[in-house]
């Protein structure tokens, strides 16, 4: 499936990798963003969010990868000052074909990136990853004593599109950035699922680690 037509954006790199269908909580007081706030909000658009390869969020100077998500903001509370406190939402994913002038506010020319045709990914290879991160869950609850919510509340509902299944899988595992990133930024539900799998794994190993020392 080809990428829809590029379009001019604001962008708001971050420290952590966002994926589709995420709330997204941000505290803005650079002046540069909050100029991408004012604009955001005046012309009832999204911006872009990405991961910081290197360098840190506030003063610029970053390092910015090219796989992102849009994000839109769903509320806002106006502290005064150029200080905002965001309720957003991620949406559709996006490649970053080119990086613009920082000004007044990071910008970048991007387009919405579907998942690439692949092998389909199943609902029992679903299923079946979805059992691995509940035994996971289950693993480390029973080291701490502690009691799980219900599957569906742990997980999230299983219905719909895979792709976005494996996003939202994602999204609730305490997995890391580089494994987060490599779940956004891979082309199919196939890659996407493998890339998963692998960070479940990796997240596994960890735990099971930790509770060895």
């Amino acid at each position: 499936m080809a990428d829809a037509e590029p379009v001019e954006r604001a962008m708001f790199p971050l420290e952590s990798a966002v994926l589709p269908g995420q709330e997204l909580p941000l505290r803005v007081f650079e002046p540069r963003y909050a100029a991408l706030v004012r604009r955001c909000l005046h012309d009832d658009e999204p911006f872009g969010v990405v991961l910081i390869a290197r360098g840190r969020e506030v003063g610029g100077g970053d390092s910015r990868c090219d796989v992102g998500v849009l994000s839109r903001i769903a509320e806002h509370a106006d502290h005064g000052g150029g200080r905002y406190a965001l309720r957003c939402r991620t949406g559709e994913r996006i490649r970053v074909r080119e990086w613009l002038p920082d000004d007044p506010y990071p910008r970048a020319t991007v387009s919405v990136w579907p998942d690439e045709p692949g092998e389909p990914v199943t609902a029992a290879q679903l299923l079946e990853l979805e059992d691995r991160v509940l035994a996971l869950f289950e693993r480390i609850a029973a080291a701490r004593d502690a009691r799980l919510p219900e599957r569906d509340e742990l997980l999230g509902c299983a219905d719909g599109d895979p792709g976005q299944r494996l996003f939202e899988l994602a999204s609730r595992i305490p997995i890391g950035t580089a494994d987060r990133y490599s779940v956004l930024s891979a082309p199919s539900a196939a890659e996407r699922f493998v890339a998963l799998g692998d960070a479940v794994d990796a997240l596994a190993d960890m735990v099971e680690f930790q509770l060895s020392e």
